[in-house]
This record gives structure tokens, sequence and C-alpha cells, in this order.
């Protein structure tokens, strides 16, 4: 594992609110997490707690729900990239084959920027820095968890640390790779485990996984501005960042721009 503490700041992340945004899930109400609409993709800011797509052990998932995102074409729309099953925020999916074309190209040669905030335990060894190691998937008995190994798929991760107290701290993550649980097992490997998390922290917090999809950035349209979304702080989180001075009233919604 390498890690590196020569990255220029970032600059603050902008936000931008759902403008269709209910206060729960359902079967068909997935219409109200809709955070961009246009013709070739949909943005939607995914619950925590539910699986993007059916799993072997049953339970809801949202691509039961995708009918109800037509909007007037023939066909559902389908994912873009996943997000695990207790993660949130910015989801992407493609409206037609065309759109997921293009979308599997902008993800595959690493063009799209996604944005993580997370809550994690303790405090990195650098106020920012870039994470590398290999992953690789552990299987024991029925279950399954990653592991940092020189042998597994290469995983990238750069981080900052927006603030620190009381034994915890808000990270901002920008993975550039997309591997499985990589941004879980890169902050376990920074010596902070998410807070929440099941598999590589505290499983008995029950504060449910302290870890969201904050924004995703896409340069979708030629001769355009990057398409960038931004997802709100789940509610789950909010109590913990706002020990940490997260003020929702200074995270000013933004319109989208394509």
């Amino acid at each position: 594992m390498r890690l590196r503490s020569t990255l220029a700041p970032h600059p603050p992340a902008t936000g931008v609110p759902p403008r269709l945004r209910g206060g729960g899930w359902g079967e068909g109400d997935l219409t109200h997490r809709v955070l961009y609409r246009d013709g070739l993709i949909l943005v939607i800011d995914k619950p925590a707690g539910i699986a993007v797509h059916p799993g072997p052990a049953g339970g809801p998932d949202l691509e039961s729900g995708f009918d109800a995102l037509r909007f007037g074409l023939p066909h559902p729309p389908a994912l873009a990239h996943r997000l695990d099953r207790d993660t949130s925020g910015c989801l992407v999916l493609g409206r037609h084959p065309k759109a997921l074309r293009r979308l599997g190209a902008l993800f595959s040669g690493g063009l799209v920027e996604k944005v993580y905030w997370a809550m994690v335990e303790g405090r990195p060894p650098e106020a920012e820095g870039r994470i590398e190691t290999g992953l690789k998937k552990l299987i024991r008995g029925s279950g399954w968890r990653m592991i940092v190994d020189a042998s597994g798929q290469r995983a990238v991760t750069e981080y900052r640390l927006l603030e620190t107290a009381t034994g915890r701290s808000w990270l901002e993550l920008r993975p550039k790779t997309g591997r499985t649980h990589q941004l879980r097992v890169h902050c376990d490997a920074l010596g902070c485990p998410v807070v929440g998390d099941p598999i590589y922290g505290n499983r008995h917090s029950g504060e449910g996984l302290q870890l969201y999809a904050r924004s995703v950035k896409l340069p979708l349209y030629p001769n355009r501005p990057s398409l960038k979304i931004t997802a709100p702080v789940p509610p789950h989180m909010l109590a913990a960042l706002a020990r940490l001075g997260y003020d929702p009233v200074s995270d000013p919604p933004e319109a989208a721009t394509a």
C-alpha cells in the first residue's frame, strides 16, 4: 500500500438538490428520487439499505421499480454502475442502449468524477493523500469480504480530511477506480474504518453505514460543460455530520446544468 500526501486541495463540493424528492422509498416511488433527467440519462438518489438489483436472498431492490422511470420511453432505464446496498446517493442510469454504451465508455475510461462523503473512526495520518492497493475477494464459508492484496485488482482512492472531532473524521473520497467495497476497504487500510460498516468496521454501532455518493460529474455531451449532479446528505448521516460542522443551510441548492 502506498499513501501519498501530494494532492492539491480540491475545491468545495457544490450542491444540487433533488428536483423531485419524496420522504421515503417504496414500490413505484422512485420518481420522487430523481435528481436529474434528460434524453440520455437519469440520476437518482439511491436510498441506503436497498440493493440495486435482485439478490439470491430476495428482499426489495431498485431495479424492480425502474419501470416507473420510463417517462414515455418504451423500456425502463438500466444501471450504468453500482452502489453497495448500504451506500446512498447518486446512481446513474442509462435510458436506452445508446446511452448505456456511452456511459459504459465513460466509466470504464475513468472519465466520470465521483465524490463520496464518509464519517470514519479516528483520523487519517495525513490531511489528504492517495491510497493505492490491490484488492482481492476473500471467500470464507458462505461469506466473503475484500482484502488488500498485491495480487488483486489495482484500486486507487484520493482522500481529503474535511473536519475531525471527538474521535471521528469527515472525509471526502474520490475513487479513481471502481472496485467492490473499495472505499470501505481503503478507509480501513488508513486505520479509519467507516462508521457503521458491518464488515470492515464496528458492526454493533447501530448508526448505519456513514458513506454516501455525494456527487457525480459526467463529460457526457461534446462541446458542452460536464454535467454535475449532487445528492442531498441522507437523513441517517445528518446528525453525525452536524456534530463536525456540517450546516445544510450553507450547502445551498443549485440548478443542474448539462
